[in-house]
């Protein structure tokens, strides 16, 4: 089965940090384009960055510029997202997928963060 497992998430407040990870299990994602991706309470899901199989930032979201950092490291078969200067608005699930050629795939059950206000 292709998927991936998030971990690190947690409660931090303003102005915490936090790292997120994900593992792939099932695929190799050495040459696809992976994604970092929230999904705030009754919101739709958003992406939050992208990384290329070269590991060159494809996409950062405005919201998180400056503040996040997504990094990847093929050879363990794993994403990361640096998360500083949190906000209450960045509360979300997160979650990692990576990009074929017709859609993103490997969506796992994410990790929960949460921003305390």
């Amino acid at each position: 089965q292709v998927q991936f497992v998030e971990s690190g998430g947690g409660l931090v407040q303003p102005g915490g940090s936090l790292r997120l990870s994900c593992v792939a299990s099932g695929f190799t994602v050495e040459n696809y384009v992976v994604g970092w991706f929230r999904q705030a309470p009754g919101k739709g899901r958003e992406v939050v960055s992208c990384i290329d199989s070269a590991e060159r930032i494809s996409a950062v979201a405005n919201t998180v510029m400056g503040r996040f950092t997504m990094s990847r490291d093929n050879k363990k078969n794993m994403a990361y997202l640096q998360m500083d200067s949190l906000k209450p608005e960045d509360t979300a699930v997160y979650s990692c997928a990576a990009q074929t050629s017709t859609s993103w795939t490997g969506w796992g059950p994410g990790t929960q963060v949460t921003g305390s206000s």
